[in-house]
């Protein structure tokens, strides 16, 4: 209340079900900031930073996406690229699964992912995707080229061929038993810390 106050915030109070009443189902732990629309980083905002650059191919759950900005943002991601369309886009549900990662990180929603990812390329960035398939290589056995782009796919569907075709490498995590994927912020998380441990390492 008191930095409310000092930075000319104004403060409602209201009933409990009043406030169930204007967000919905989120866990709004008895406060709720009315804002403006999300403001997105422009793409040169994340190309000259250090750090990688994570891309999310047409990632639909707001959980996976604000839990993998979390991550992106523990393992000092330079940013997060995603599509304009056929994806999550930052919403409080997002916001509140990233436990306010969105407002520190750099997030920049394009038009068209392979076209930036070509441009990522041709600024020096190797694109390596987060996929299964033939021609997936272990993650845990391959040195990760850097400056990198970690593409991770939506969820079910993995990355798109359009996007895949982009890629220089394709990378998997080597998992057994009874469970044949993780989801998309999990394995997300995995690849996250191999990069940041293998930049570490070769420092």
């Amino acid at each position: 209340m008191a930095l409310s106050a000092e930075r000319g915030v104004s403060v409602q109070r209201v009933d409990r079900a009043d406030l169930d009443d204007r967000v919905g189902p989120v866990n709004h732990q008895g406060v709720v900031a009315e804002t403006g629309p999300y403001r997105y980083a422009e793409m040169a905002d994340l190309t000259g930073r250090t750090g990688v650059v994570v891309a999310l191919d047409h990632l639909q759950d707001p959980q996976n996406v604000g839990t993998l900005i979390r991550s992106a943002l523990a393992f000092s991601a330079a940013g997060i690229v995603i599509p304009g369309d056929r994806a999550a886009e930052i919403t409080p549900a997002v916001v509140n699964a990233s436990s306010g990662a969105t407002e520190l990180l750099a997030i920049a929603q394009v038009t068209n992912l392979v076209r930036e990812l070509e441009r990522l390329q041709e600024a020096g960035r190797w694109v390596i995707g987060l996929d299964t398939g033939s021609d997936s290589v272990s993650i845990a056995k391959t040195r990760l080229p850097q400056p990198a782009v970690l593409v991770v796919g939506a969820e079910g569907a993995g990355i798109g061929r359009l996007v895949r075709e982009r890629c220089d490498l394709i990378v998997a995590i080597p998992i057994s038993g009874e469970i044949d994927s993780l989801n998309a912020a999990t394995a997300a998380s995995i690849a996250l810390f191999e990069l940041k441990r293998q930049d570490l390492g070769a420092s």
